[in-house]
């Protein structure tokens, strides 16, 4: 699947020179010239390719030292600062980090990655893990219906030792106030505001249902330690149940923080308040039908 995402990649650019390359007014020059500058193409989308692939490991990301405050390339559009959310989110986490840089096509694909790895840790509550499936998509969902830009960036670390499960998820976008703003209704609510009322149920800029932040809530609430969400100058934090609003440095997009406890029980199907029923939804995943049945 990989060389066959490549291969398409490659002939795509290439299929643009047709065109150019057939006409009988191309001179050598001009040929000479349109080459080199498509090879920039090329290789740009071959990179792009493998940055959507390979979920990315903390050491690899500080030896390349590459994703800084630059771009790497600007048609990736890739100007996330990865370097300042792990240092001020994953602080003393040395390995075991996983970073995955997604966009609508390869959404789906890390969603499945991150949860499958999850899985594979006993220690993990499966009633945490079911209400977990639902919340985590729709955060990344929301990079893609909400932002405004193509790609987003998710962090995920899991320390068994304590118990905690450390997710991140962030884009460069608008930001919530400003896609907020796009609804009538709250085109006059002020950053901190907006931050409050994007946990509200049913509150949306007219995209979507304003469902997945307020169900991540409850989530936080029946077992979270620490939930927040930056946007703007302004960040949203909610620990143990204590929440507050503060002017804290400024974040271009939205990132979305959590720290879960794993060891606990909890209601899935309250978690969403029975819109779905998320534990049907996700034993399928979870557990093959012939382990299921020995279970039984």
């Amino acid at each position: 699947m990989k060389n066959r995402k490549l291969r398409m990649l490659a002939a795509k650019s290439f299929r643009k020179l047709t065109p150019v390359m057939t006409s009988p007014k191309t001179t050598p020059l001009y040929s000479l010239i349109v080459w080199s500058s498509m090879a920039g193409v090329v290789v740009s989308n071959i990179f792009r390719c493998l940055l959507y692939t390979f979920p990315a490991k903390i050491s690899i990301i500080r030896n390349l030292k590459i994703f800084k405050k630059i771009s790497i390339f600007a048609e990736t559009d890739l100007s996330m600062d990865v370097a300042f959310l792990i240092k001020e989110y994953f602080k003393g986490v040395e390995s075991n980090l996983s970073i995955d840089v997604f966009d609508s096509f390869t959404l789906n694909s890390v969603y499945s990655n991150v949860l499958n790895t999850l899985t594979s840790h006993f220690e993990i509550e499966t009633s945490v893990l079911q209400s977990l499936s639902y919340c985590f998509y729709e955060i990344l969902d929301n990079v893609h219906i909400h932002s405004g830009k193509p790609l987003g960036t998710a962090i995920t670390y899991f320390d068994s030792e304590n118990n905690v499960l450390k997710i991140l998820i962030a884009d460069d976008g608008k930001g919530v106030k400003a896609s907020l703003s796009e609804n009538a209704k709250y085109k006059d609510v002020d950053e901190g505001e907006a931050l409050r009322l994007c946990l509200e149920d049913s509150v949306t800029d007219g995209k979507g249902m304003g469902f997945g932040l307020y169900a991540t809530s409850r989530l936080m609430k029946e077992a979270g330690l620490e939930f927040v969400i930056h946007s703007g100058h302004h960040k949203l934090i909610d620990k143990n149940g204590d929440i507050s609003i503060v002017s804290n440095g400024f974040w271009q997009g939205t990132i979305v923080y959590m720290e879960i406890c794993t060891n606990v029980d909890v209601n899935p199907n309250d978690v969403v308040e029975n819109r779905t029923d998320i534990e049907a939804e996700f034993n399928e995943p979870f557990l093959e039908s012939d382990e299921l049945n020995t279970l039984w």
